[in-house]
C-alpha cells in the first residue's frame, strides 16, 4: 500500500496540518511533510476527523435484502464518513446465535467498506421471554459486546435484570429500546397537540421515560452497564442526567433526525416522517441538543433504518417506521450542533467517533489523529452546501426525510486502515 499525504487538513477543525499515512497507520502529523513517494490529497482547509462510528445501524441482512445488504449499507456508511458500524439484531433470522452474528461479521470483512460489528439480540427471537445465547455470541469470532432487542423493548424487568447480570461478566452492555408496549398500543406519532388535531394514535413521552427510569435503577442495583437507544424526550434527558449524577453506568444516544425534525412535519401525512421513537416537539429537540452538548447524551447514532419503496409509499397507518441516515448524519450534526455553536469539531469527533467506539469496544476506531494510530479517517468539506438527492445514495433504500432539503457539509474522503473507500465523494 503506497503512502498517502493529506496536505493542509484542519485536524479536528484546528489549524491546517499535513497527515502522512503509511500502510494501515498514520506515520506523521505536522506541517511541511515530505511528499516523496506519496499520493497527495489536497485537503484545501477541509476538516479531518477520525473515522465515524455508528452504534446503531440496521443492515437488514440476512432476510430483508430488498431493503439493504451488508454491502450496500457499508457503502452508504463510507459515503457518510463511517469506518465502523454496529449492526442491529432484528434480521430474519434474528441475530440471537453465534452462527448469525458470525455471518454478518464475515460479510462486513469480505466487502471491506467499513468494519461491521454485529449487535446480538437480548432475547430469543426478540420475543422478550428467554435470554438469547449471550455468552456464545460474545465468544464467537464476532466477539459481540453489545446486545439489544431494538425495535422491541425488553419490557420484562426480570429478563432485563438477568441480561444486565449476564453481560457484566465480560464487560458487555445492554442497549435498550425504551418503549413501554402497553402505553404505545396503536401509536402512530408523538402524543400531543398535533396528534390530537390529526386524530392519530399518540406515543406518550412517559412510555420512554418510565422504561429508562426502571433500567437505570436496575443497572445501579446490578452494577452493570446500560445504554439507552435513540433517546427522544426532554424528560428522558433529565432521568439520564440524574442517573449519571448518582454514578450509574448509563450512556445514551440521540439520532440526527431527533436533533432537527419535529412532530409538526407529520401534518403532511408523509410516511417518510414516521419513525420509532416518533418525532417530538420543538422543546424536546432543544433539550436534546443541549444534552448532547453538555455530555448528558453521550453520542450521535443514526438508527439507519432502510425500507423498500412499497413499505413507505402508502397510507400513514400502514407505513413502516424508520429513516435512512448514514449518508446525511454528519451534515445534520453540522447544522444543528456546529453551526449553532453548541459543539466544535473536536466535540463532533468525540460524539460520533471516540465515545461510540469506547462504548462498543470497537478496536482501532475513535483513536486520535496522531502518529502511530490506525489510519481510520474522514475528510469533510464543511463549506459545502447542497440539497439532498436520495437518487444518489449508496443505500439500497431512499426513505430519507431530507429529500430536497439544503444541508451543510459533504464527506469527500474516507480511509479504512489507510485504504481509501471514498475519494472525491465517489466510492472506490
Amino acid at each position: 500500500m503506497s503512502k498517502i499525504l493529506i496536505r493542509g487538513a484542519k485536524v479536528l477543525g484546528g489549524e491546517p496540518q499535513d497527515v502522512l499515512i503509511d500502510g494501515e497507520l498514520i506515520e506523521a502529523v505536522g506541517t511541511g511533510l515530505s511528499e516523496e513517494g506519496a499520493t497527495v490529497v489536497d485537503a484545501g482547509g477541509k476538516v479531518l476527523l477520525p473515522g465515524l462510528v455508528d452504534l446503531h445501524t440496521h443492515l437488514r441482512e440476512p432476510g430483508r435484502e430488498d431493503s439493504e445488504t451488508v454491502l450496500t449499507g457499508t457503502r452508504a456508511a463510507a459515503c457518510g464518513g463511517y469506518t465502523a458500524v454496529f449492526a442491529m439484531a432484528n434480521t430474519f433470522p434474528v441475530a440471537d446465535t453465534a452462527g448469525v452474528v458470525e455471518q454478518v461479521w464475515r460479510l462486513g470483512r469480505e466487502h471491506g467498506y467499513c468494519d461491521v460489528q454485529p449487535i446480538g439480540a437480548v432475547t430469543v427471537g426478540l420475543e422478550g421471554k428467554k435470554l438469547a445465547e449471550l455468552g456464545a455470541m460474545h465468544e464467537s469470532a464476532a466477539g459481540v459486546t453489545v446486545f439489544s432487542d431494538d425495535g422491541k423493548c425488553v419490557d420484562d424487568a426480570v429478563i432485563m435484570r438477568r441480561a444486565l447480570e449476564y453481560v457484566k461478566a465480560f464487560g458487555g452492555v445492554v442497549a435498550q429500546h425504551a418503549q413501554e408496549p402497553r402505553l404505545t398500543e396503536g401509536a402512530q406519532m408523538n402524543e400531543g397537540v398535533v396528534s390530537a388535531q390529526l386524530g392519530l394514535g399518540g406515543w406518550p413521552a412517559v412510555a420512554e421515560e418510565s422504561i429508562i427510569a426502571r433500567d437505570v435503577l436496575l443497572a445501579e442495583h446490578v452494577g452493570s452497564r446500560v445504554h439507552i437507544c435513540h433517546l427522544s424526550t426532554a424528560g428522558s434527558v433529565e432521568i439520564v442526567r440524574w442517573a449519571k449524577s448518582r454514578g450509574i453506568d448509563v450512556t445514551a444516544e440521540v439520532t440526527p433526525h431527533h436533533l432537527l425534525l419535529t412532530d409538526e412535519l407529520v401534518r403532511s401525512y408523509n410516511p417518510v416522517y414516521k419513525v420509532n421513537p416518533p418525532l417530538r416537539t420543538e422543546r424536546d429537540v432543544l433539550a436534546l441538543r443541549e444534552a448532547l452538548a453538555d455530555g448528558t447524551i453521550d453520542i450521535v447514532a443514526t438508527d439507519h433504518a432502510p425500507h423498500p419503496h412499497e413499505d413507505k409509499d402508502c397510507e400513514w397507518a400502514a407505513a413502516a417506521m424508520g429513516m435512512v441516515g448514514l449518508e446525511t448524519a454528519l451534515s445534520v450534526v453540522q447544522e444543528t450542533m456546529v453551526e449553532t455553536g453548541l459543539l466544535d469539531w473536536a466535540g463532533v469527533a468525540d460524539r460520533m467517533s471516540r465515545t461510540p467506539a469506547r462504548i462498543g469496544q470497537a478496536t482501532g476506531h475513535g483513536r486520535p489523529v496522531s502518529a502511530g494510530e490506525p489510519a481510520n479517517l474522514t475528510l469533510v468539506d464543511t463549506e459545502y452546501r447542497g440539497s439532498v438527492d436520495p437518487a444518489g445514495f449508496a443505500s439500497r433504500s431512499r426513505n430519507t426525510p431530507y429529500e430536497g432539503r439544503e444541508l451543510p457539509g459533504r464527506v469527500t474522503h474516507t480511509w479504512l486502515r489507510g485504504k481509501a473507500t471514498l475519494v472525491d465523494g465517489k466510492l472506490t
